[in-house]
């Protein structure tokens, strides 16, 4: 015989399966009570880090965004990078500009803000074996030693033989010029090769260098067979002082000579046309640029034609340019007459 105790348990089996049940769920309550709380605060604190991190970029970049990619970040720092760049080359664009590829005066901004900008530099092209021409011209106009440079000082005008080197480099040719250069310190030289064919590529080296070397207004070409009256030559150019682009001389054109016996045989013939006429040039004696000209030619060097004569080289570079070609009958050394600038002799 069971006693009513066995009788009641075993009477509800499912009785204990529903307590232990209460018990899980009140203990899954408490861990999952437990885990919000956790997960809640965890939330909270990176919620707290990412709205820190925020304004932190936001002060650091200056960018008001509610909230800022590390794309953007980076998009951010690759535009100031690019204002850098933009600042500098405005930098270099304003610096060309004020070495005269626009009209505009000496201004402090220069590399050598208390020097006066000289009026002229004067290139007398001269070659081997011709000294006497060059005594003659120290003699006559040019000057030598105390009285050219006080011409520089007074008048604002460099003069200086233009030469090159010979082909066979510090041959005798390079040695007397070299050794003359040493007592007269009155020549440019230049690295081309001293030959009647590259005449035209020595023009051009010449106003690439003058314009590098010195600052000044205008850049004059002479041949070293003419005098030159260099206060008539100061007053034209001094005229002229408003015009940004100047070319200045004898202007001339003529006919193009197709045949090689001929003595201004042009081997470029074709490219003057059907009637084989030159444009307009300065005749090659003596002509004069402004020194936004002679910046065009010492930037553009590599690329600019040369004929094979150089007067008609000189012209070819400024067509198509914004240039006043200016004819000055003063300039033509053909006749003498007061207040000319040059005479062939």
């Amino acid at each position: 015989m069971r006693s009513r105790g066995s009788s009641n348990r075993l009477s509800n089996p499912g009785g204990g399966s529903a307590f232990r049940s209460r018990i899980s769920a009140l203990v899954f309550a408490m861990f999952a009570t437990m885990a919000t709380v956790y997960v809640a605060g965890r939330m909270w604190q990176e919620a707290e880090s990412r709205v820190y991190l925020i304004k932190e970029l936001d002060r650091r970049t200056g960018q008001g965004h509610s909230s800022v990619s590390v794309s953007e970040t980076l998009k951010i720092v690759a535009c100031k990078e690019q204002l850098k760049k933009l600042s500098a080359i405005e930098k270099d664009l304003a610096a060309a500009k004020q070495q005269g590829f626009v009209s505009k005066e000496h201004s402090g901004n220069d590399a050598t803000p208390s020097k006066k900008r000289l009026l002229a530099v004067v290139g007398i092209i001269t070659t081997f074996g011709r000294k006497k021409n060059r005594d003659a011209i120290r003699k006559a106009w040019m000057q030598s030693g105390a009285a050219l440079k006080k011409l520089e000082e007074e008048k604002g005008i460099v003069v200086r033989f233009v030469i090159g080197k010979s082909s066979n480099r510090g041959d005798r040719f390079d040695r007397e010029i070299r050794d003359e250069n040493s007592q007269t310190n009155d020549f440019i030289i230049l690295d081309d090769v001293e030959a009647p064919e590259e005449r035209s590529k020595k023009i051009k080296s010449f106003f690439a260098r003058a314009v590098e070397s010195w600052d000044a207004q205008f850049y004059v070409k002479v041949n070293d067979d003419v005098y030159v009256n260099i206060d008539a030559l100061g007053a034209k150019l001094s005229a002229h002082l408003d015009k940004p682009r100047v070319y200045m001389g004898c202007m001339k054109s003529g006919e193009v000579f197709s045949e090689p016996n001929h003595k201004w045989y042009e081997p470029d013939w074709w490219k003057f046309g059907d009637a084989k006429s030159y444009f307009r040039h300065a005749s090659g004696e003596i002509y004069a640029i402004s020194r936004a000209l002679a910046q065009f030619i010492s930037i553009n060097k590599p690329i600019l034609q040369v004929y094979a004569h150089d007067d008609v080289s000189a012209g070819s570079w400024f067509i198509g340019l914004d240039v006043t070609h200016l004819n000055e009958a003063k300039f033509c050394c053909n006749s003498w007459s007061t207040g000319s600038v040059c005479a062939a002799v």
